[in-house]
């Protein structure tokens, strides 16, 4: 996990008024955990951060049915390119940009995630239909987390 994203995880960390937050992340076989905590008040102050190398997870047992297995890759899920804010309208009062059952496009905007004050668009990186939208309006998402499921 480099420098950058830990700022920016502890930036969204302070903005957010969460009182604790745990991040895990694994690289090359490595998981790298990093646990923050608010202080008493309202400053919050990131507790320290720890690094765990942990061993390789374990090879998951092969679904037994062959058609479970072809069902399971027709979907394609869409994934937080970071940890922000989850938005699915561009305001408050506007629709939102896809519901389940909306046909997308490459290029068309999903979402939005706020990071450091900052909007980011997520946009389809494929043609398809969303299946499943699997983050909150308004919820805090971590990097790597399932945001849509796109048929």
């Amino acid at each position: 996990m480099d420098k950058k994203k830990l700022k920016e995880i502890i930036g969204v960390f302070k903005e957010s008024g969460l009182k604790k937050m745990e991040i895990s992340e694994t690289v090359g076989g490595e998981t790298y955990s990093v646990k923050l905590e608010s202080a008493a008040g309202t400053e919050y102050v990131p507790a320290p951060v720890q690094f765990v190398q942990t061993a390789p997870a374990e090879e998951k047992a092969p679904l037994a049915d062959e058609a479970e297995i072809k069902d399971y890759n027709k979907y394609r899920d869409v994934k937080s390119p970071m940890v922000g804010i989850f938005y699915a309208a561009p305001s408050p009062d506007a629709e939102p940009f896809v519901k389940v059952g909306s046909r997308v496009k490459k290029g068309d905007t999903l979402c939005i995630i706020e990071a450091m004050k900052l909007m980011n668009d997520v946009v389809a990186e494929e043609d398809g239909e969303i299946v499943e939208i699997c983050a909150e309006n308004g919820a805090l998402v971590e990097f790597g987390q399932i945001l849509f499921k796109i048929f």
